[in-house]
């Protein structure tokens, strides 16, 4: 990867657990960054996450899914708070062929779950 490094996707739990992201979603997500010319930050626990953490999401009212992609390294929470760069991540995700956005406040949840409705945008 040229943008991310393994650590960036750690579930808080279980450092070196970035290990387990899937490796397609990652070139893909790594060539949107590529296309996007700006940072991608991942917020913490927007990566992989072990099914404790996704749990203790869910318990404090988190907008966490008990079948999350998350759980299976397929997909990434993208810290971004202002519009133009909300929109030059989201053009750039598409571009690259991702096809599932969820938009929130401070971030941009994207996923390569093909078990799930695909071609959906969907805000928290």
């Amino acid at each position: 990867m040229r943008y991310f490094n393994f650590e960036e996707f750690d579930s808080p739990d279980k450092p070196g657990s970035g290990e387990f992201m899937d490796s397609n979603f990652l070139a893909m997500l790594d060539e949107a960054r590529d296309c996007a010319g700006i940072p991608f930050v991942i917020s913490k626990g927007g990566g992989f996450r072990t099914v404790e953490y996704n749990r203790k999401l869910i318990k404090e009212g988190f907008p966490a899914s008990r079948n999350s992609s998350h759980l299976l390294g397929l997909a990434a929470d993208i810290y971004v708070t202002d519009s133009r760069s909300r929109y030059i991540i989201m053009e750039a995700l598409a571009e690259v062929g991702f096809n599932r956005v969820g938009v929130a406040p401070n971030f941009l949840h994207v996923d390569l779950d093909m078990n799930k409705p695909q071609h959906r945008i969907w805000v928290y």
